[in-house]
């Protein structure tokens, strides 16, 4: 540190930074120790602080603290929060990257379905803490002429989301989450890739496996591709019934004309 008194912004820094790991000497030579030393006094709150971020990861990821266990879990959390420290006091949003770092590391390289799982869990968080909005008016869009229809836009509902992964990563978190351990073990890692949408409703967090096109066909009107191109890449005689099927569902809060921004 600077050899003049430091900035509030610097002492809260450092303070932080030392929260996360192991604090050096310039920083706790700014510690009144008052009958406690120095380090003893930070780990205090470092220890608090640790604790809050392992519990925050464990809430959000609750299947990868059962697949791994409570001692590994923590480990990999201690090494996630020292690379990626919060940036807000927000700690339902905390965490984003962690399937990544889960991908990297080394001590879970064999459970090759663990990030993707990861990813599922921090899907299924993100639709939940997703704000609310209303769903589409499909009175208004019946209004519309078909030549209208065709060029519309749809802007999908805040909490709706797309994954895919070759593993079966929703059979493994349900089964997971509902302590069957004889379905996780009867679960064929090999079976193919998983096409899935998650999306919030009433009762809570909907998570759908879909078929490749449905999916391909749901990821084209969440991009915002016109509703004609997205019907001409899908060329299902169903894709009317799952184009139907989304709007029931409230995964759609607005259209627009091709090409224009949504307010």
């Amino acid at each position: 540190m600077q050899s003049h008194p430091p900035t509030l912004l610097e002492l809260q820094r450092a303070i932080g930074q030392g929260l996360l790991r192991e604090a050096d000497g310039d920083l706790l030579a700014l510690i009144v120790e008052d009958g406690l030393a120095a380090q003893a006094r930070l780990g205090i709150y470092r220890n608090t602080a640790i604790g809050t971020l392992v519990t925050a990861l464990r809430l959000s990821y609750p299947a990868i603290h059962a697949l791994v266990g409570p001692e590994c879990f923590e480990g990999a959390a201690r090494l996630f929060m020292e690379a990626s420290p919060p940036g807000s006091a927000w700690l339902d949003g905390y965490g984003a990257t962690f399937p990544e770092f889960l991908a990297a590391l080394p001590e879970v390289a064999s459970l090759p379905y663990l990030p993707d799982t990861a990813r599922l869990e921090w899907a299924v968080s993100t639709a939940l803490h997703a704000p609310d909005a209303k769903p589409l008016d499909l009175a208004r869009l019946a209004q519309q002429g078909e030549a209208e229809r065709g060029e519309v836009c749809f802007a999908p509902h805040p909490s709706v989301q797309l994954l895919q992964s070759d593993f079966p990563i929703d059979a493994v978190w349900r089964a997971v989450l509902g302590g069957d351990d004889g379905a996780l073990a009867g679960i064929d890692l090999n079976a193919g890739p998983a096409w899935l949408l998650i999306h919030r409703i009433p009762s809570g967090v909907e998570v759908t496996r879909l078929s490749a096109w449905q999916w391909r066909f749901a990821a084209a009107l969440f991009a915002g591709r016109p509703l004609h191109a997205a019907l001409e890449e899908a060329p299902s005689s169903e894709t009317h019934a799952w184009l139907a099927t989304l709007l029931a569902s409230g995964c759609f809060t607005d259209t627009g004309p091709s090409g224009e921004p949504f307010d």
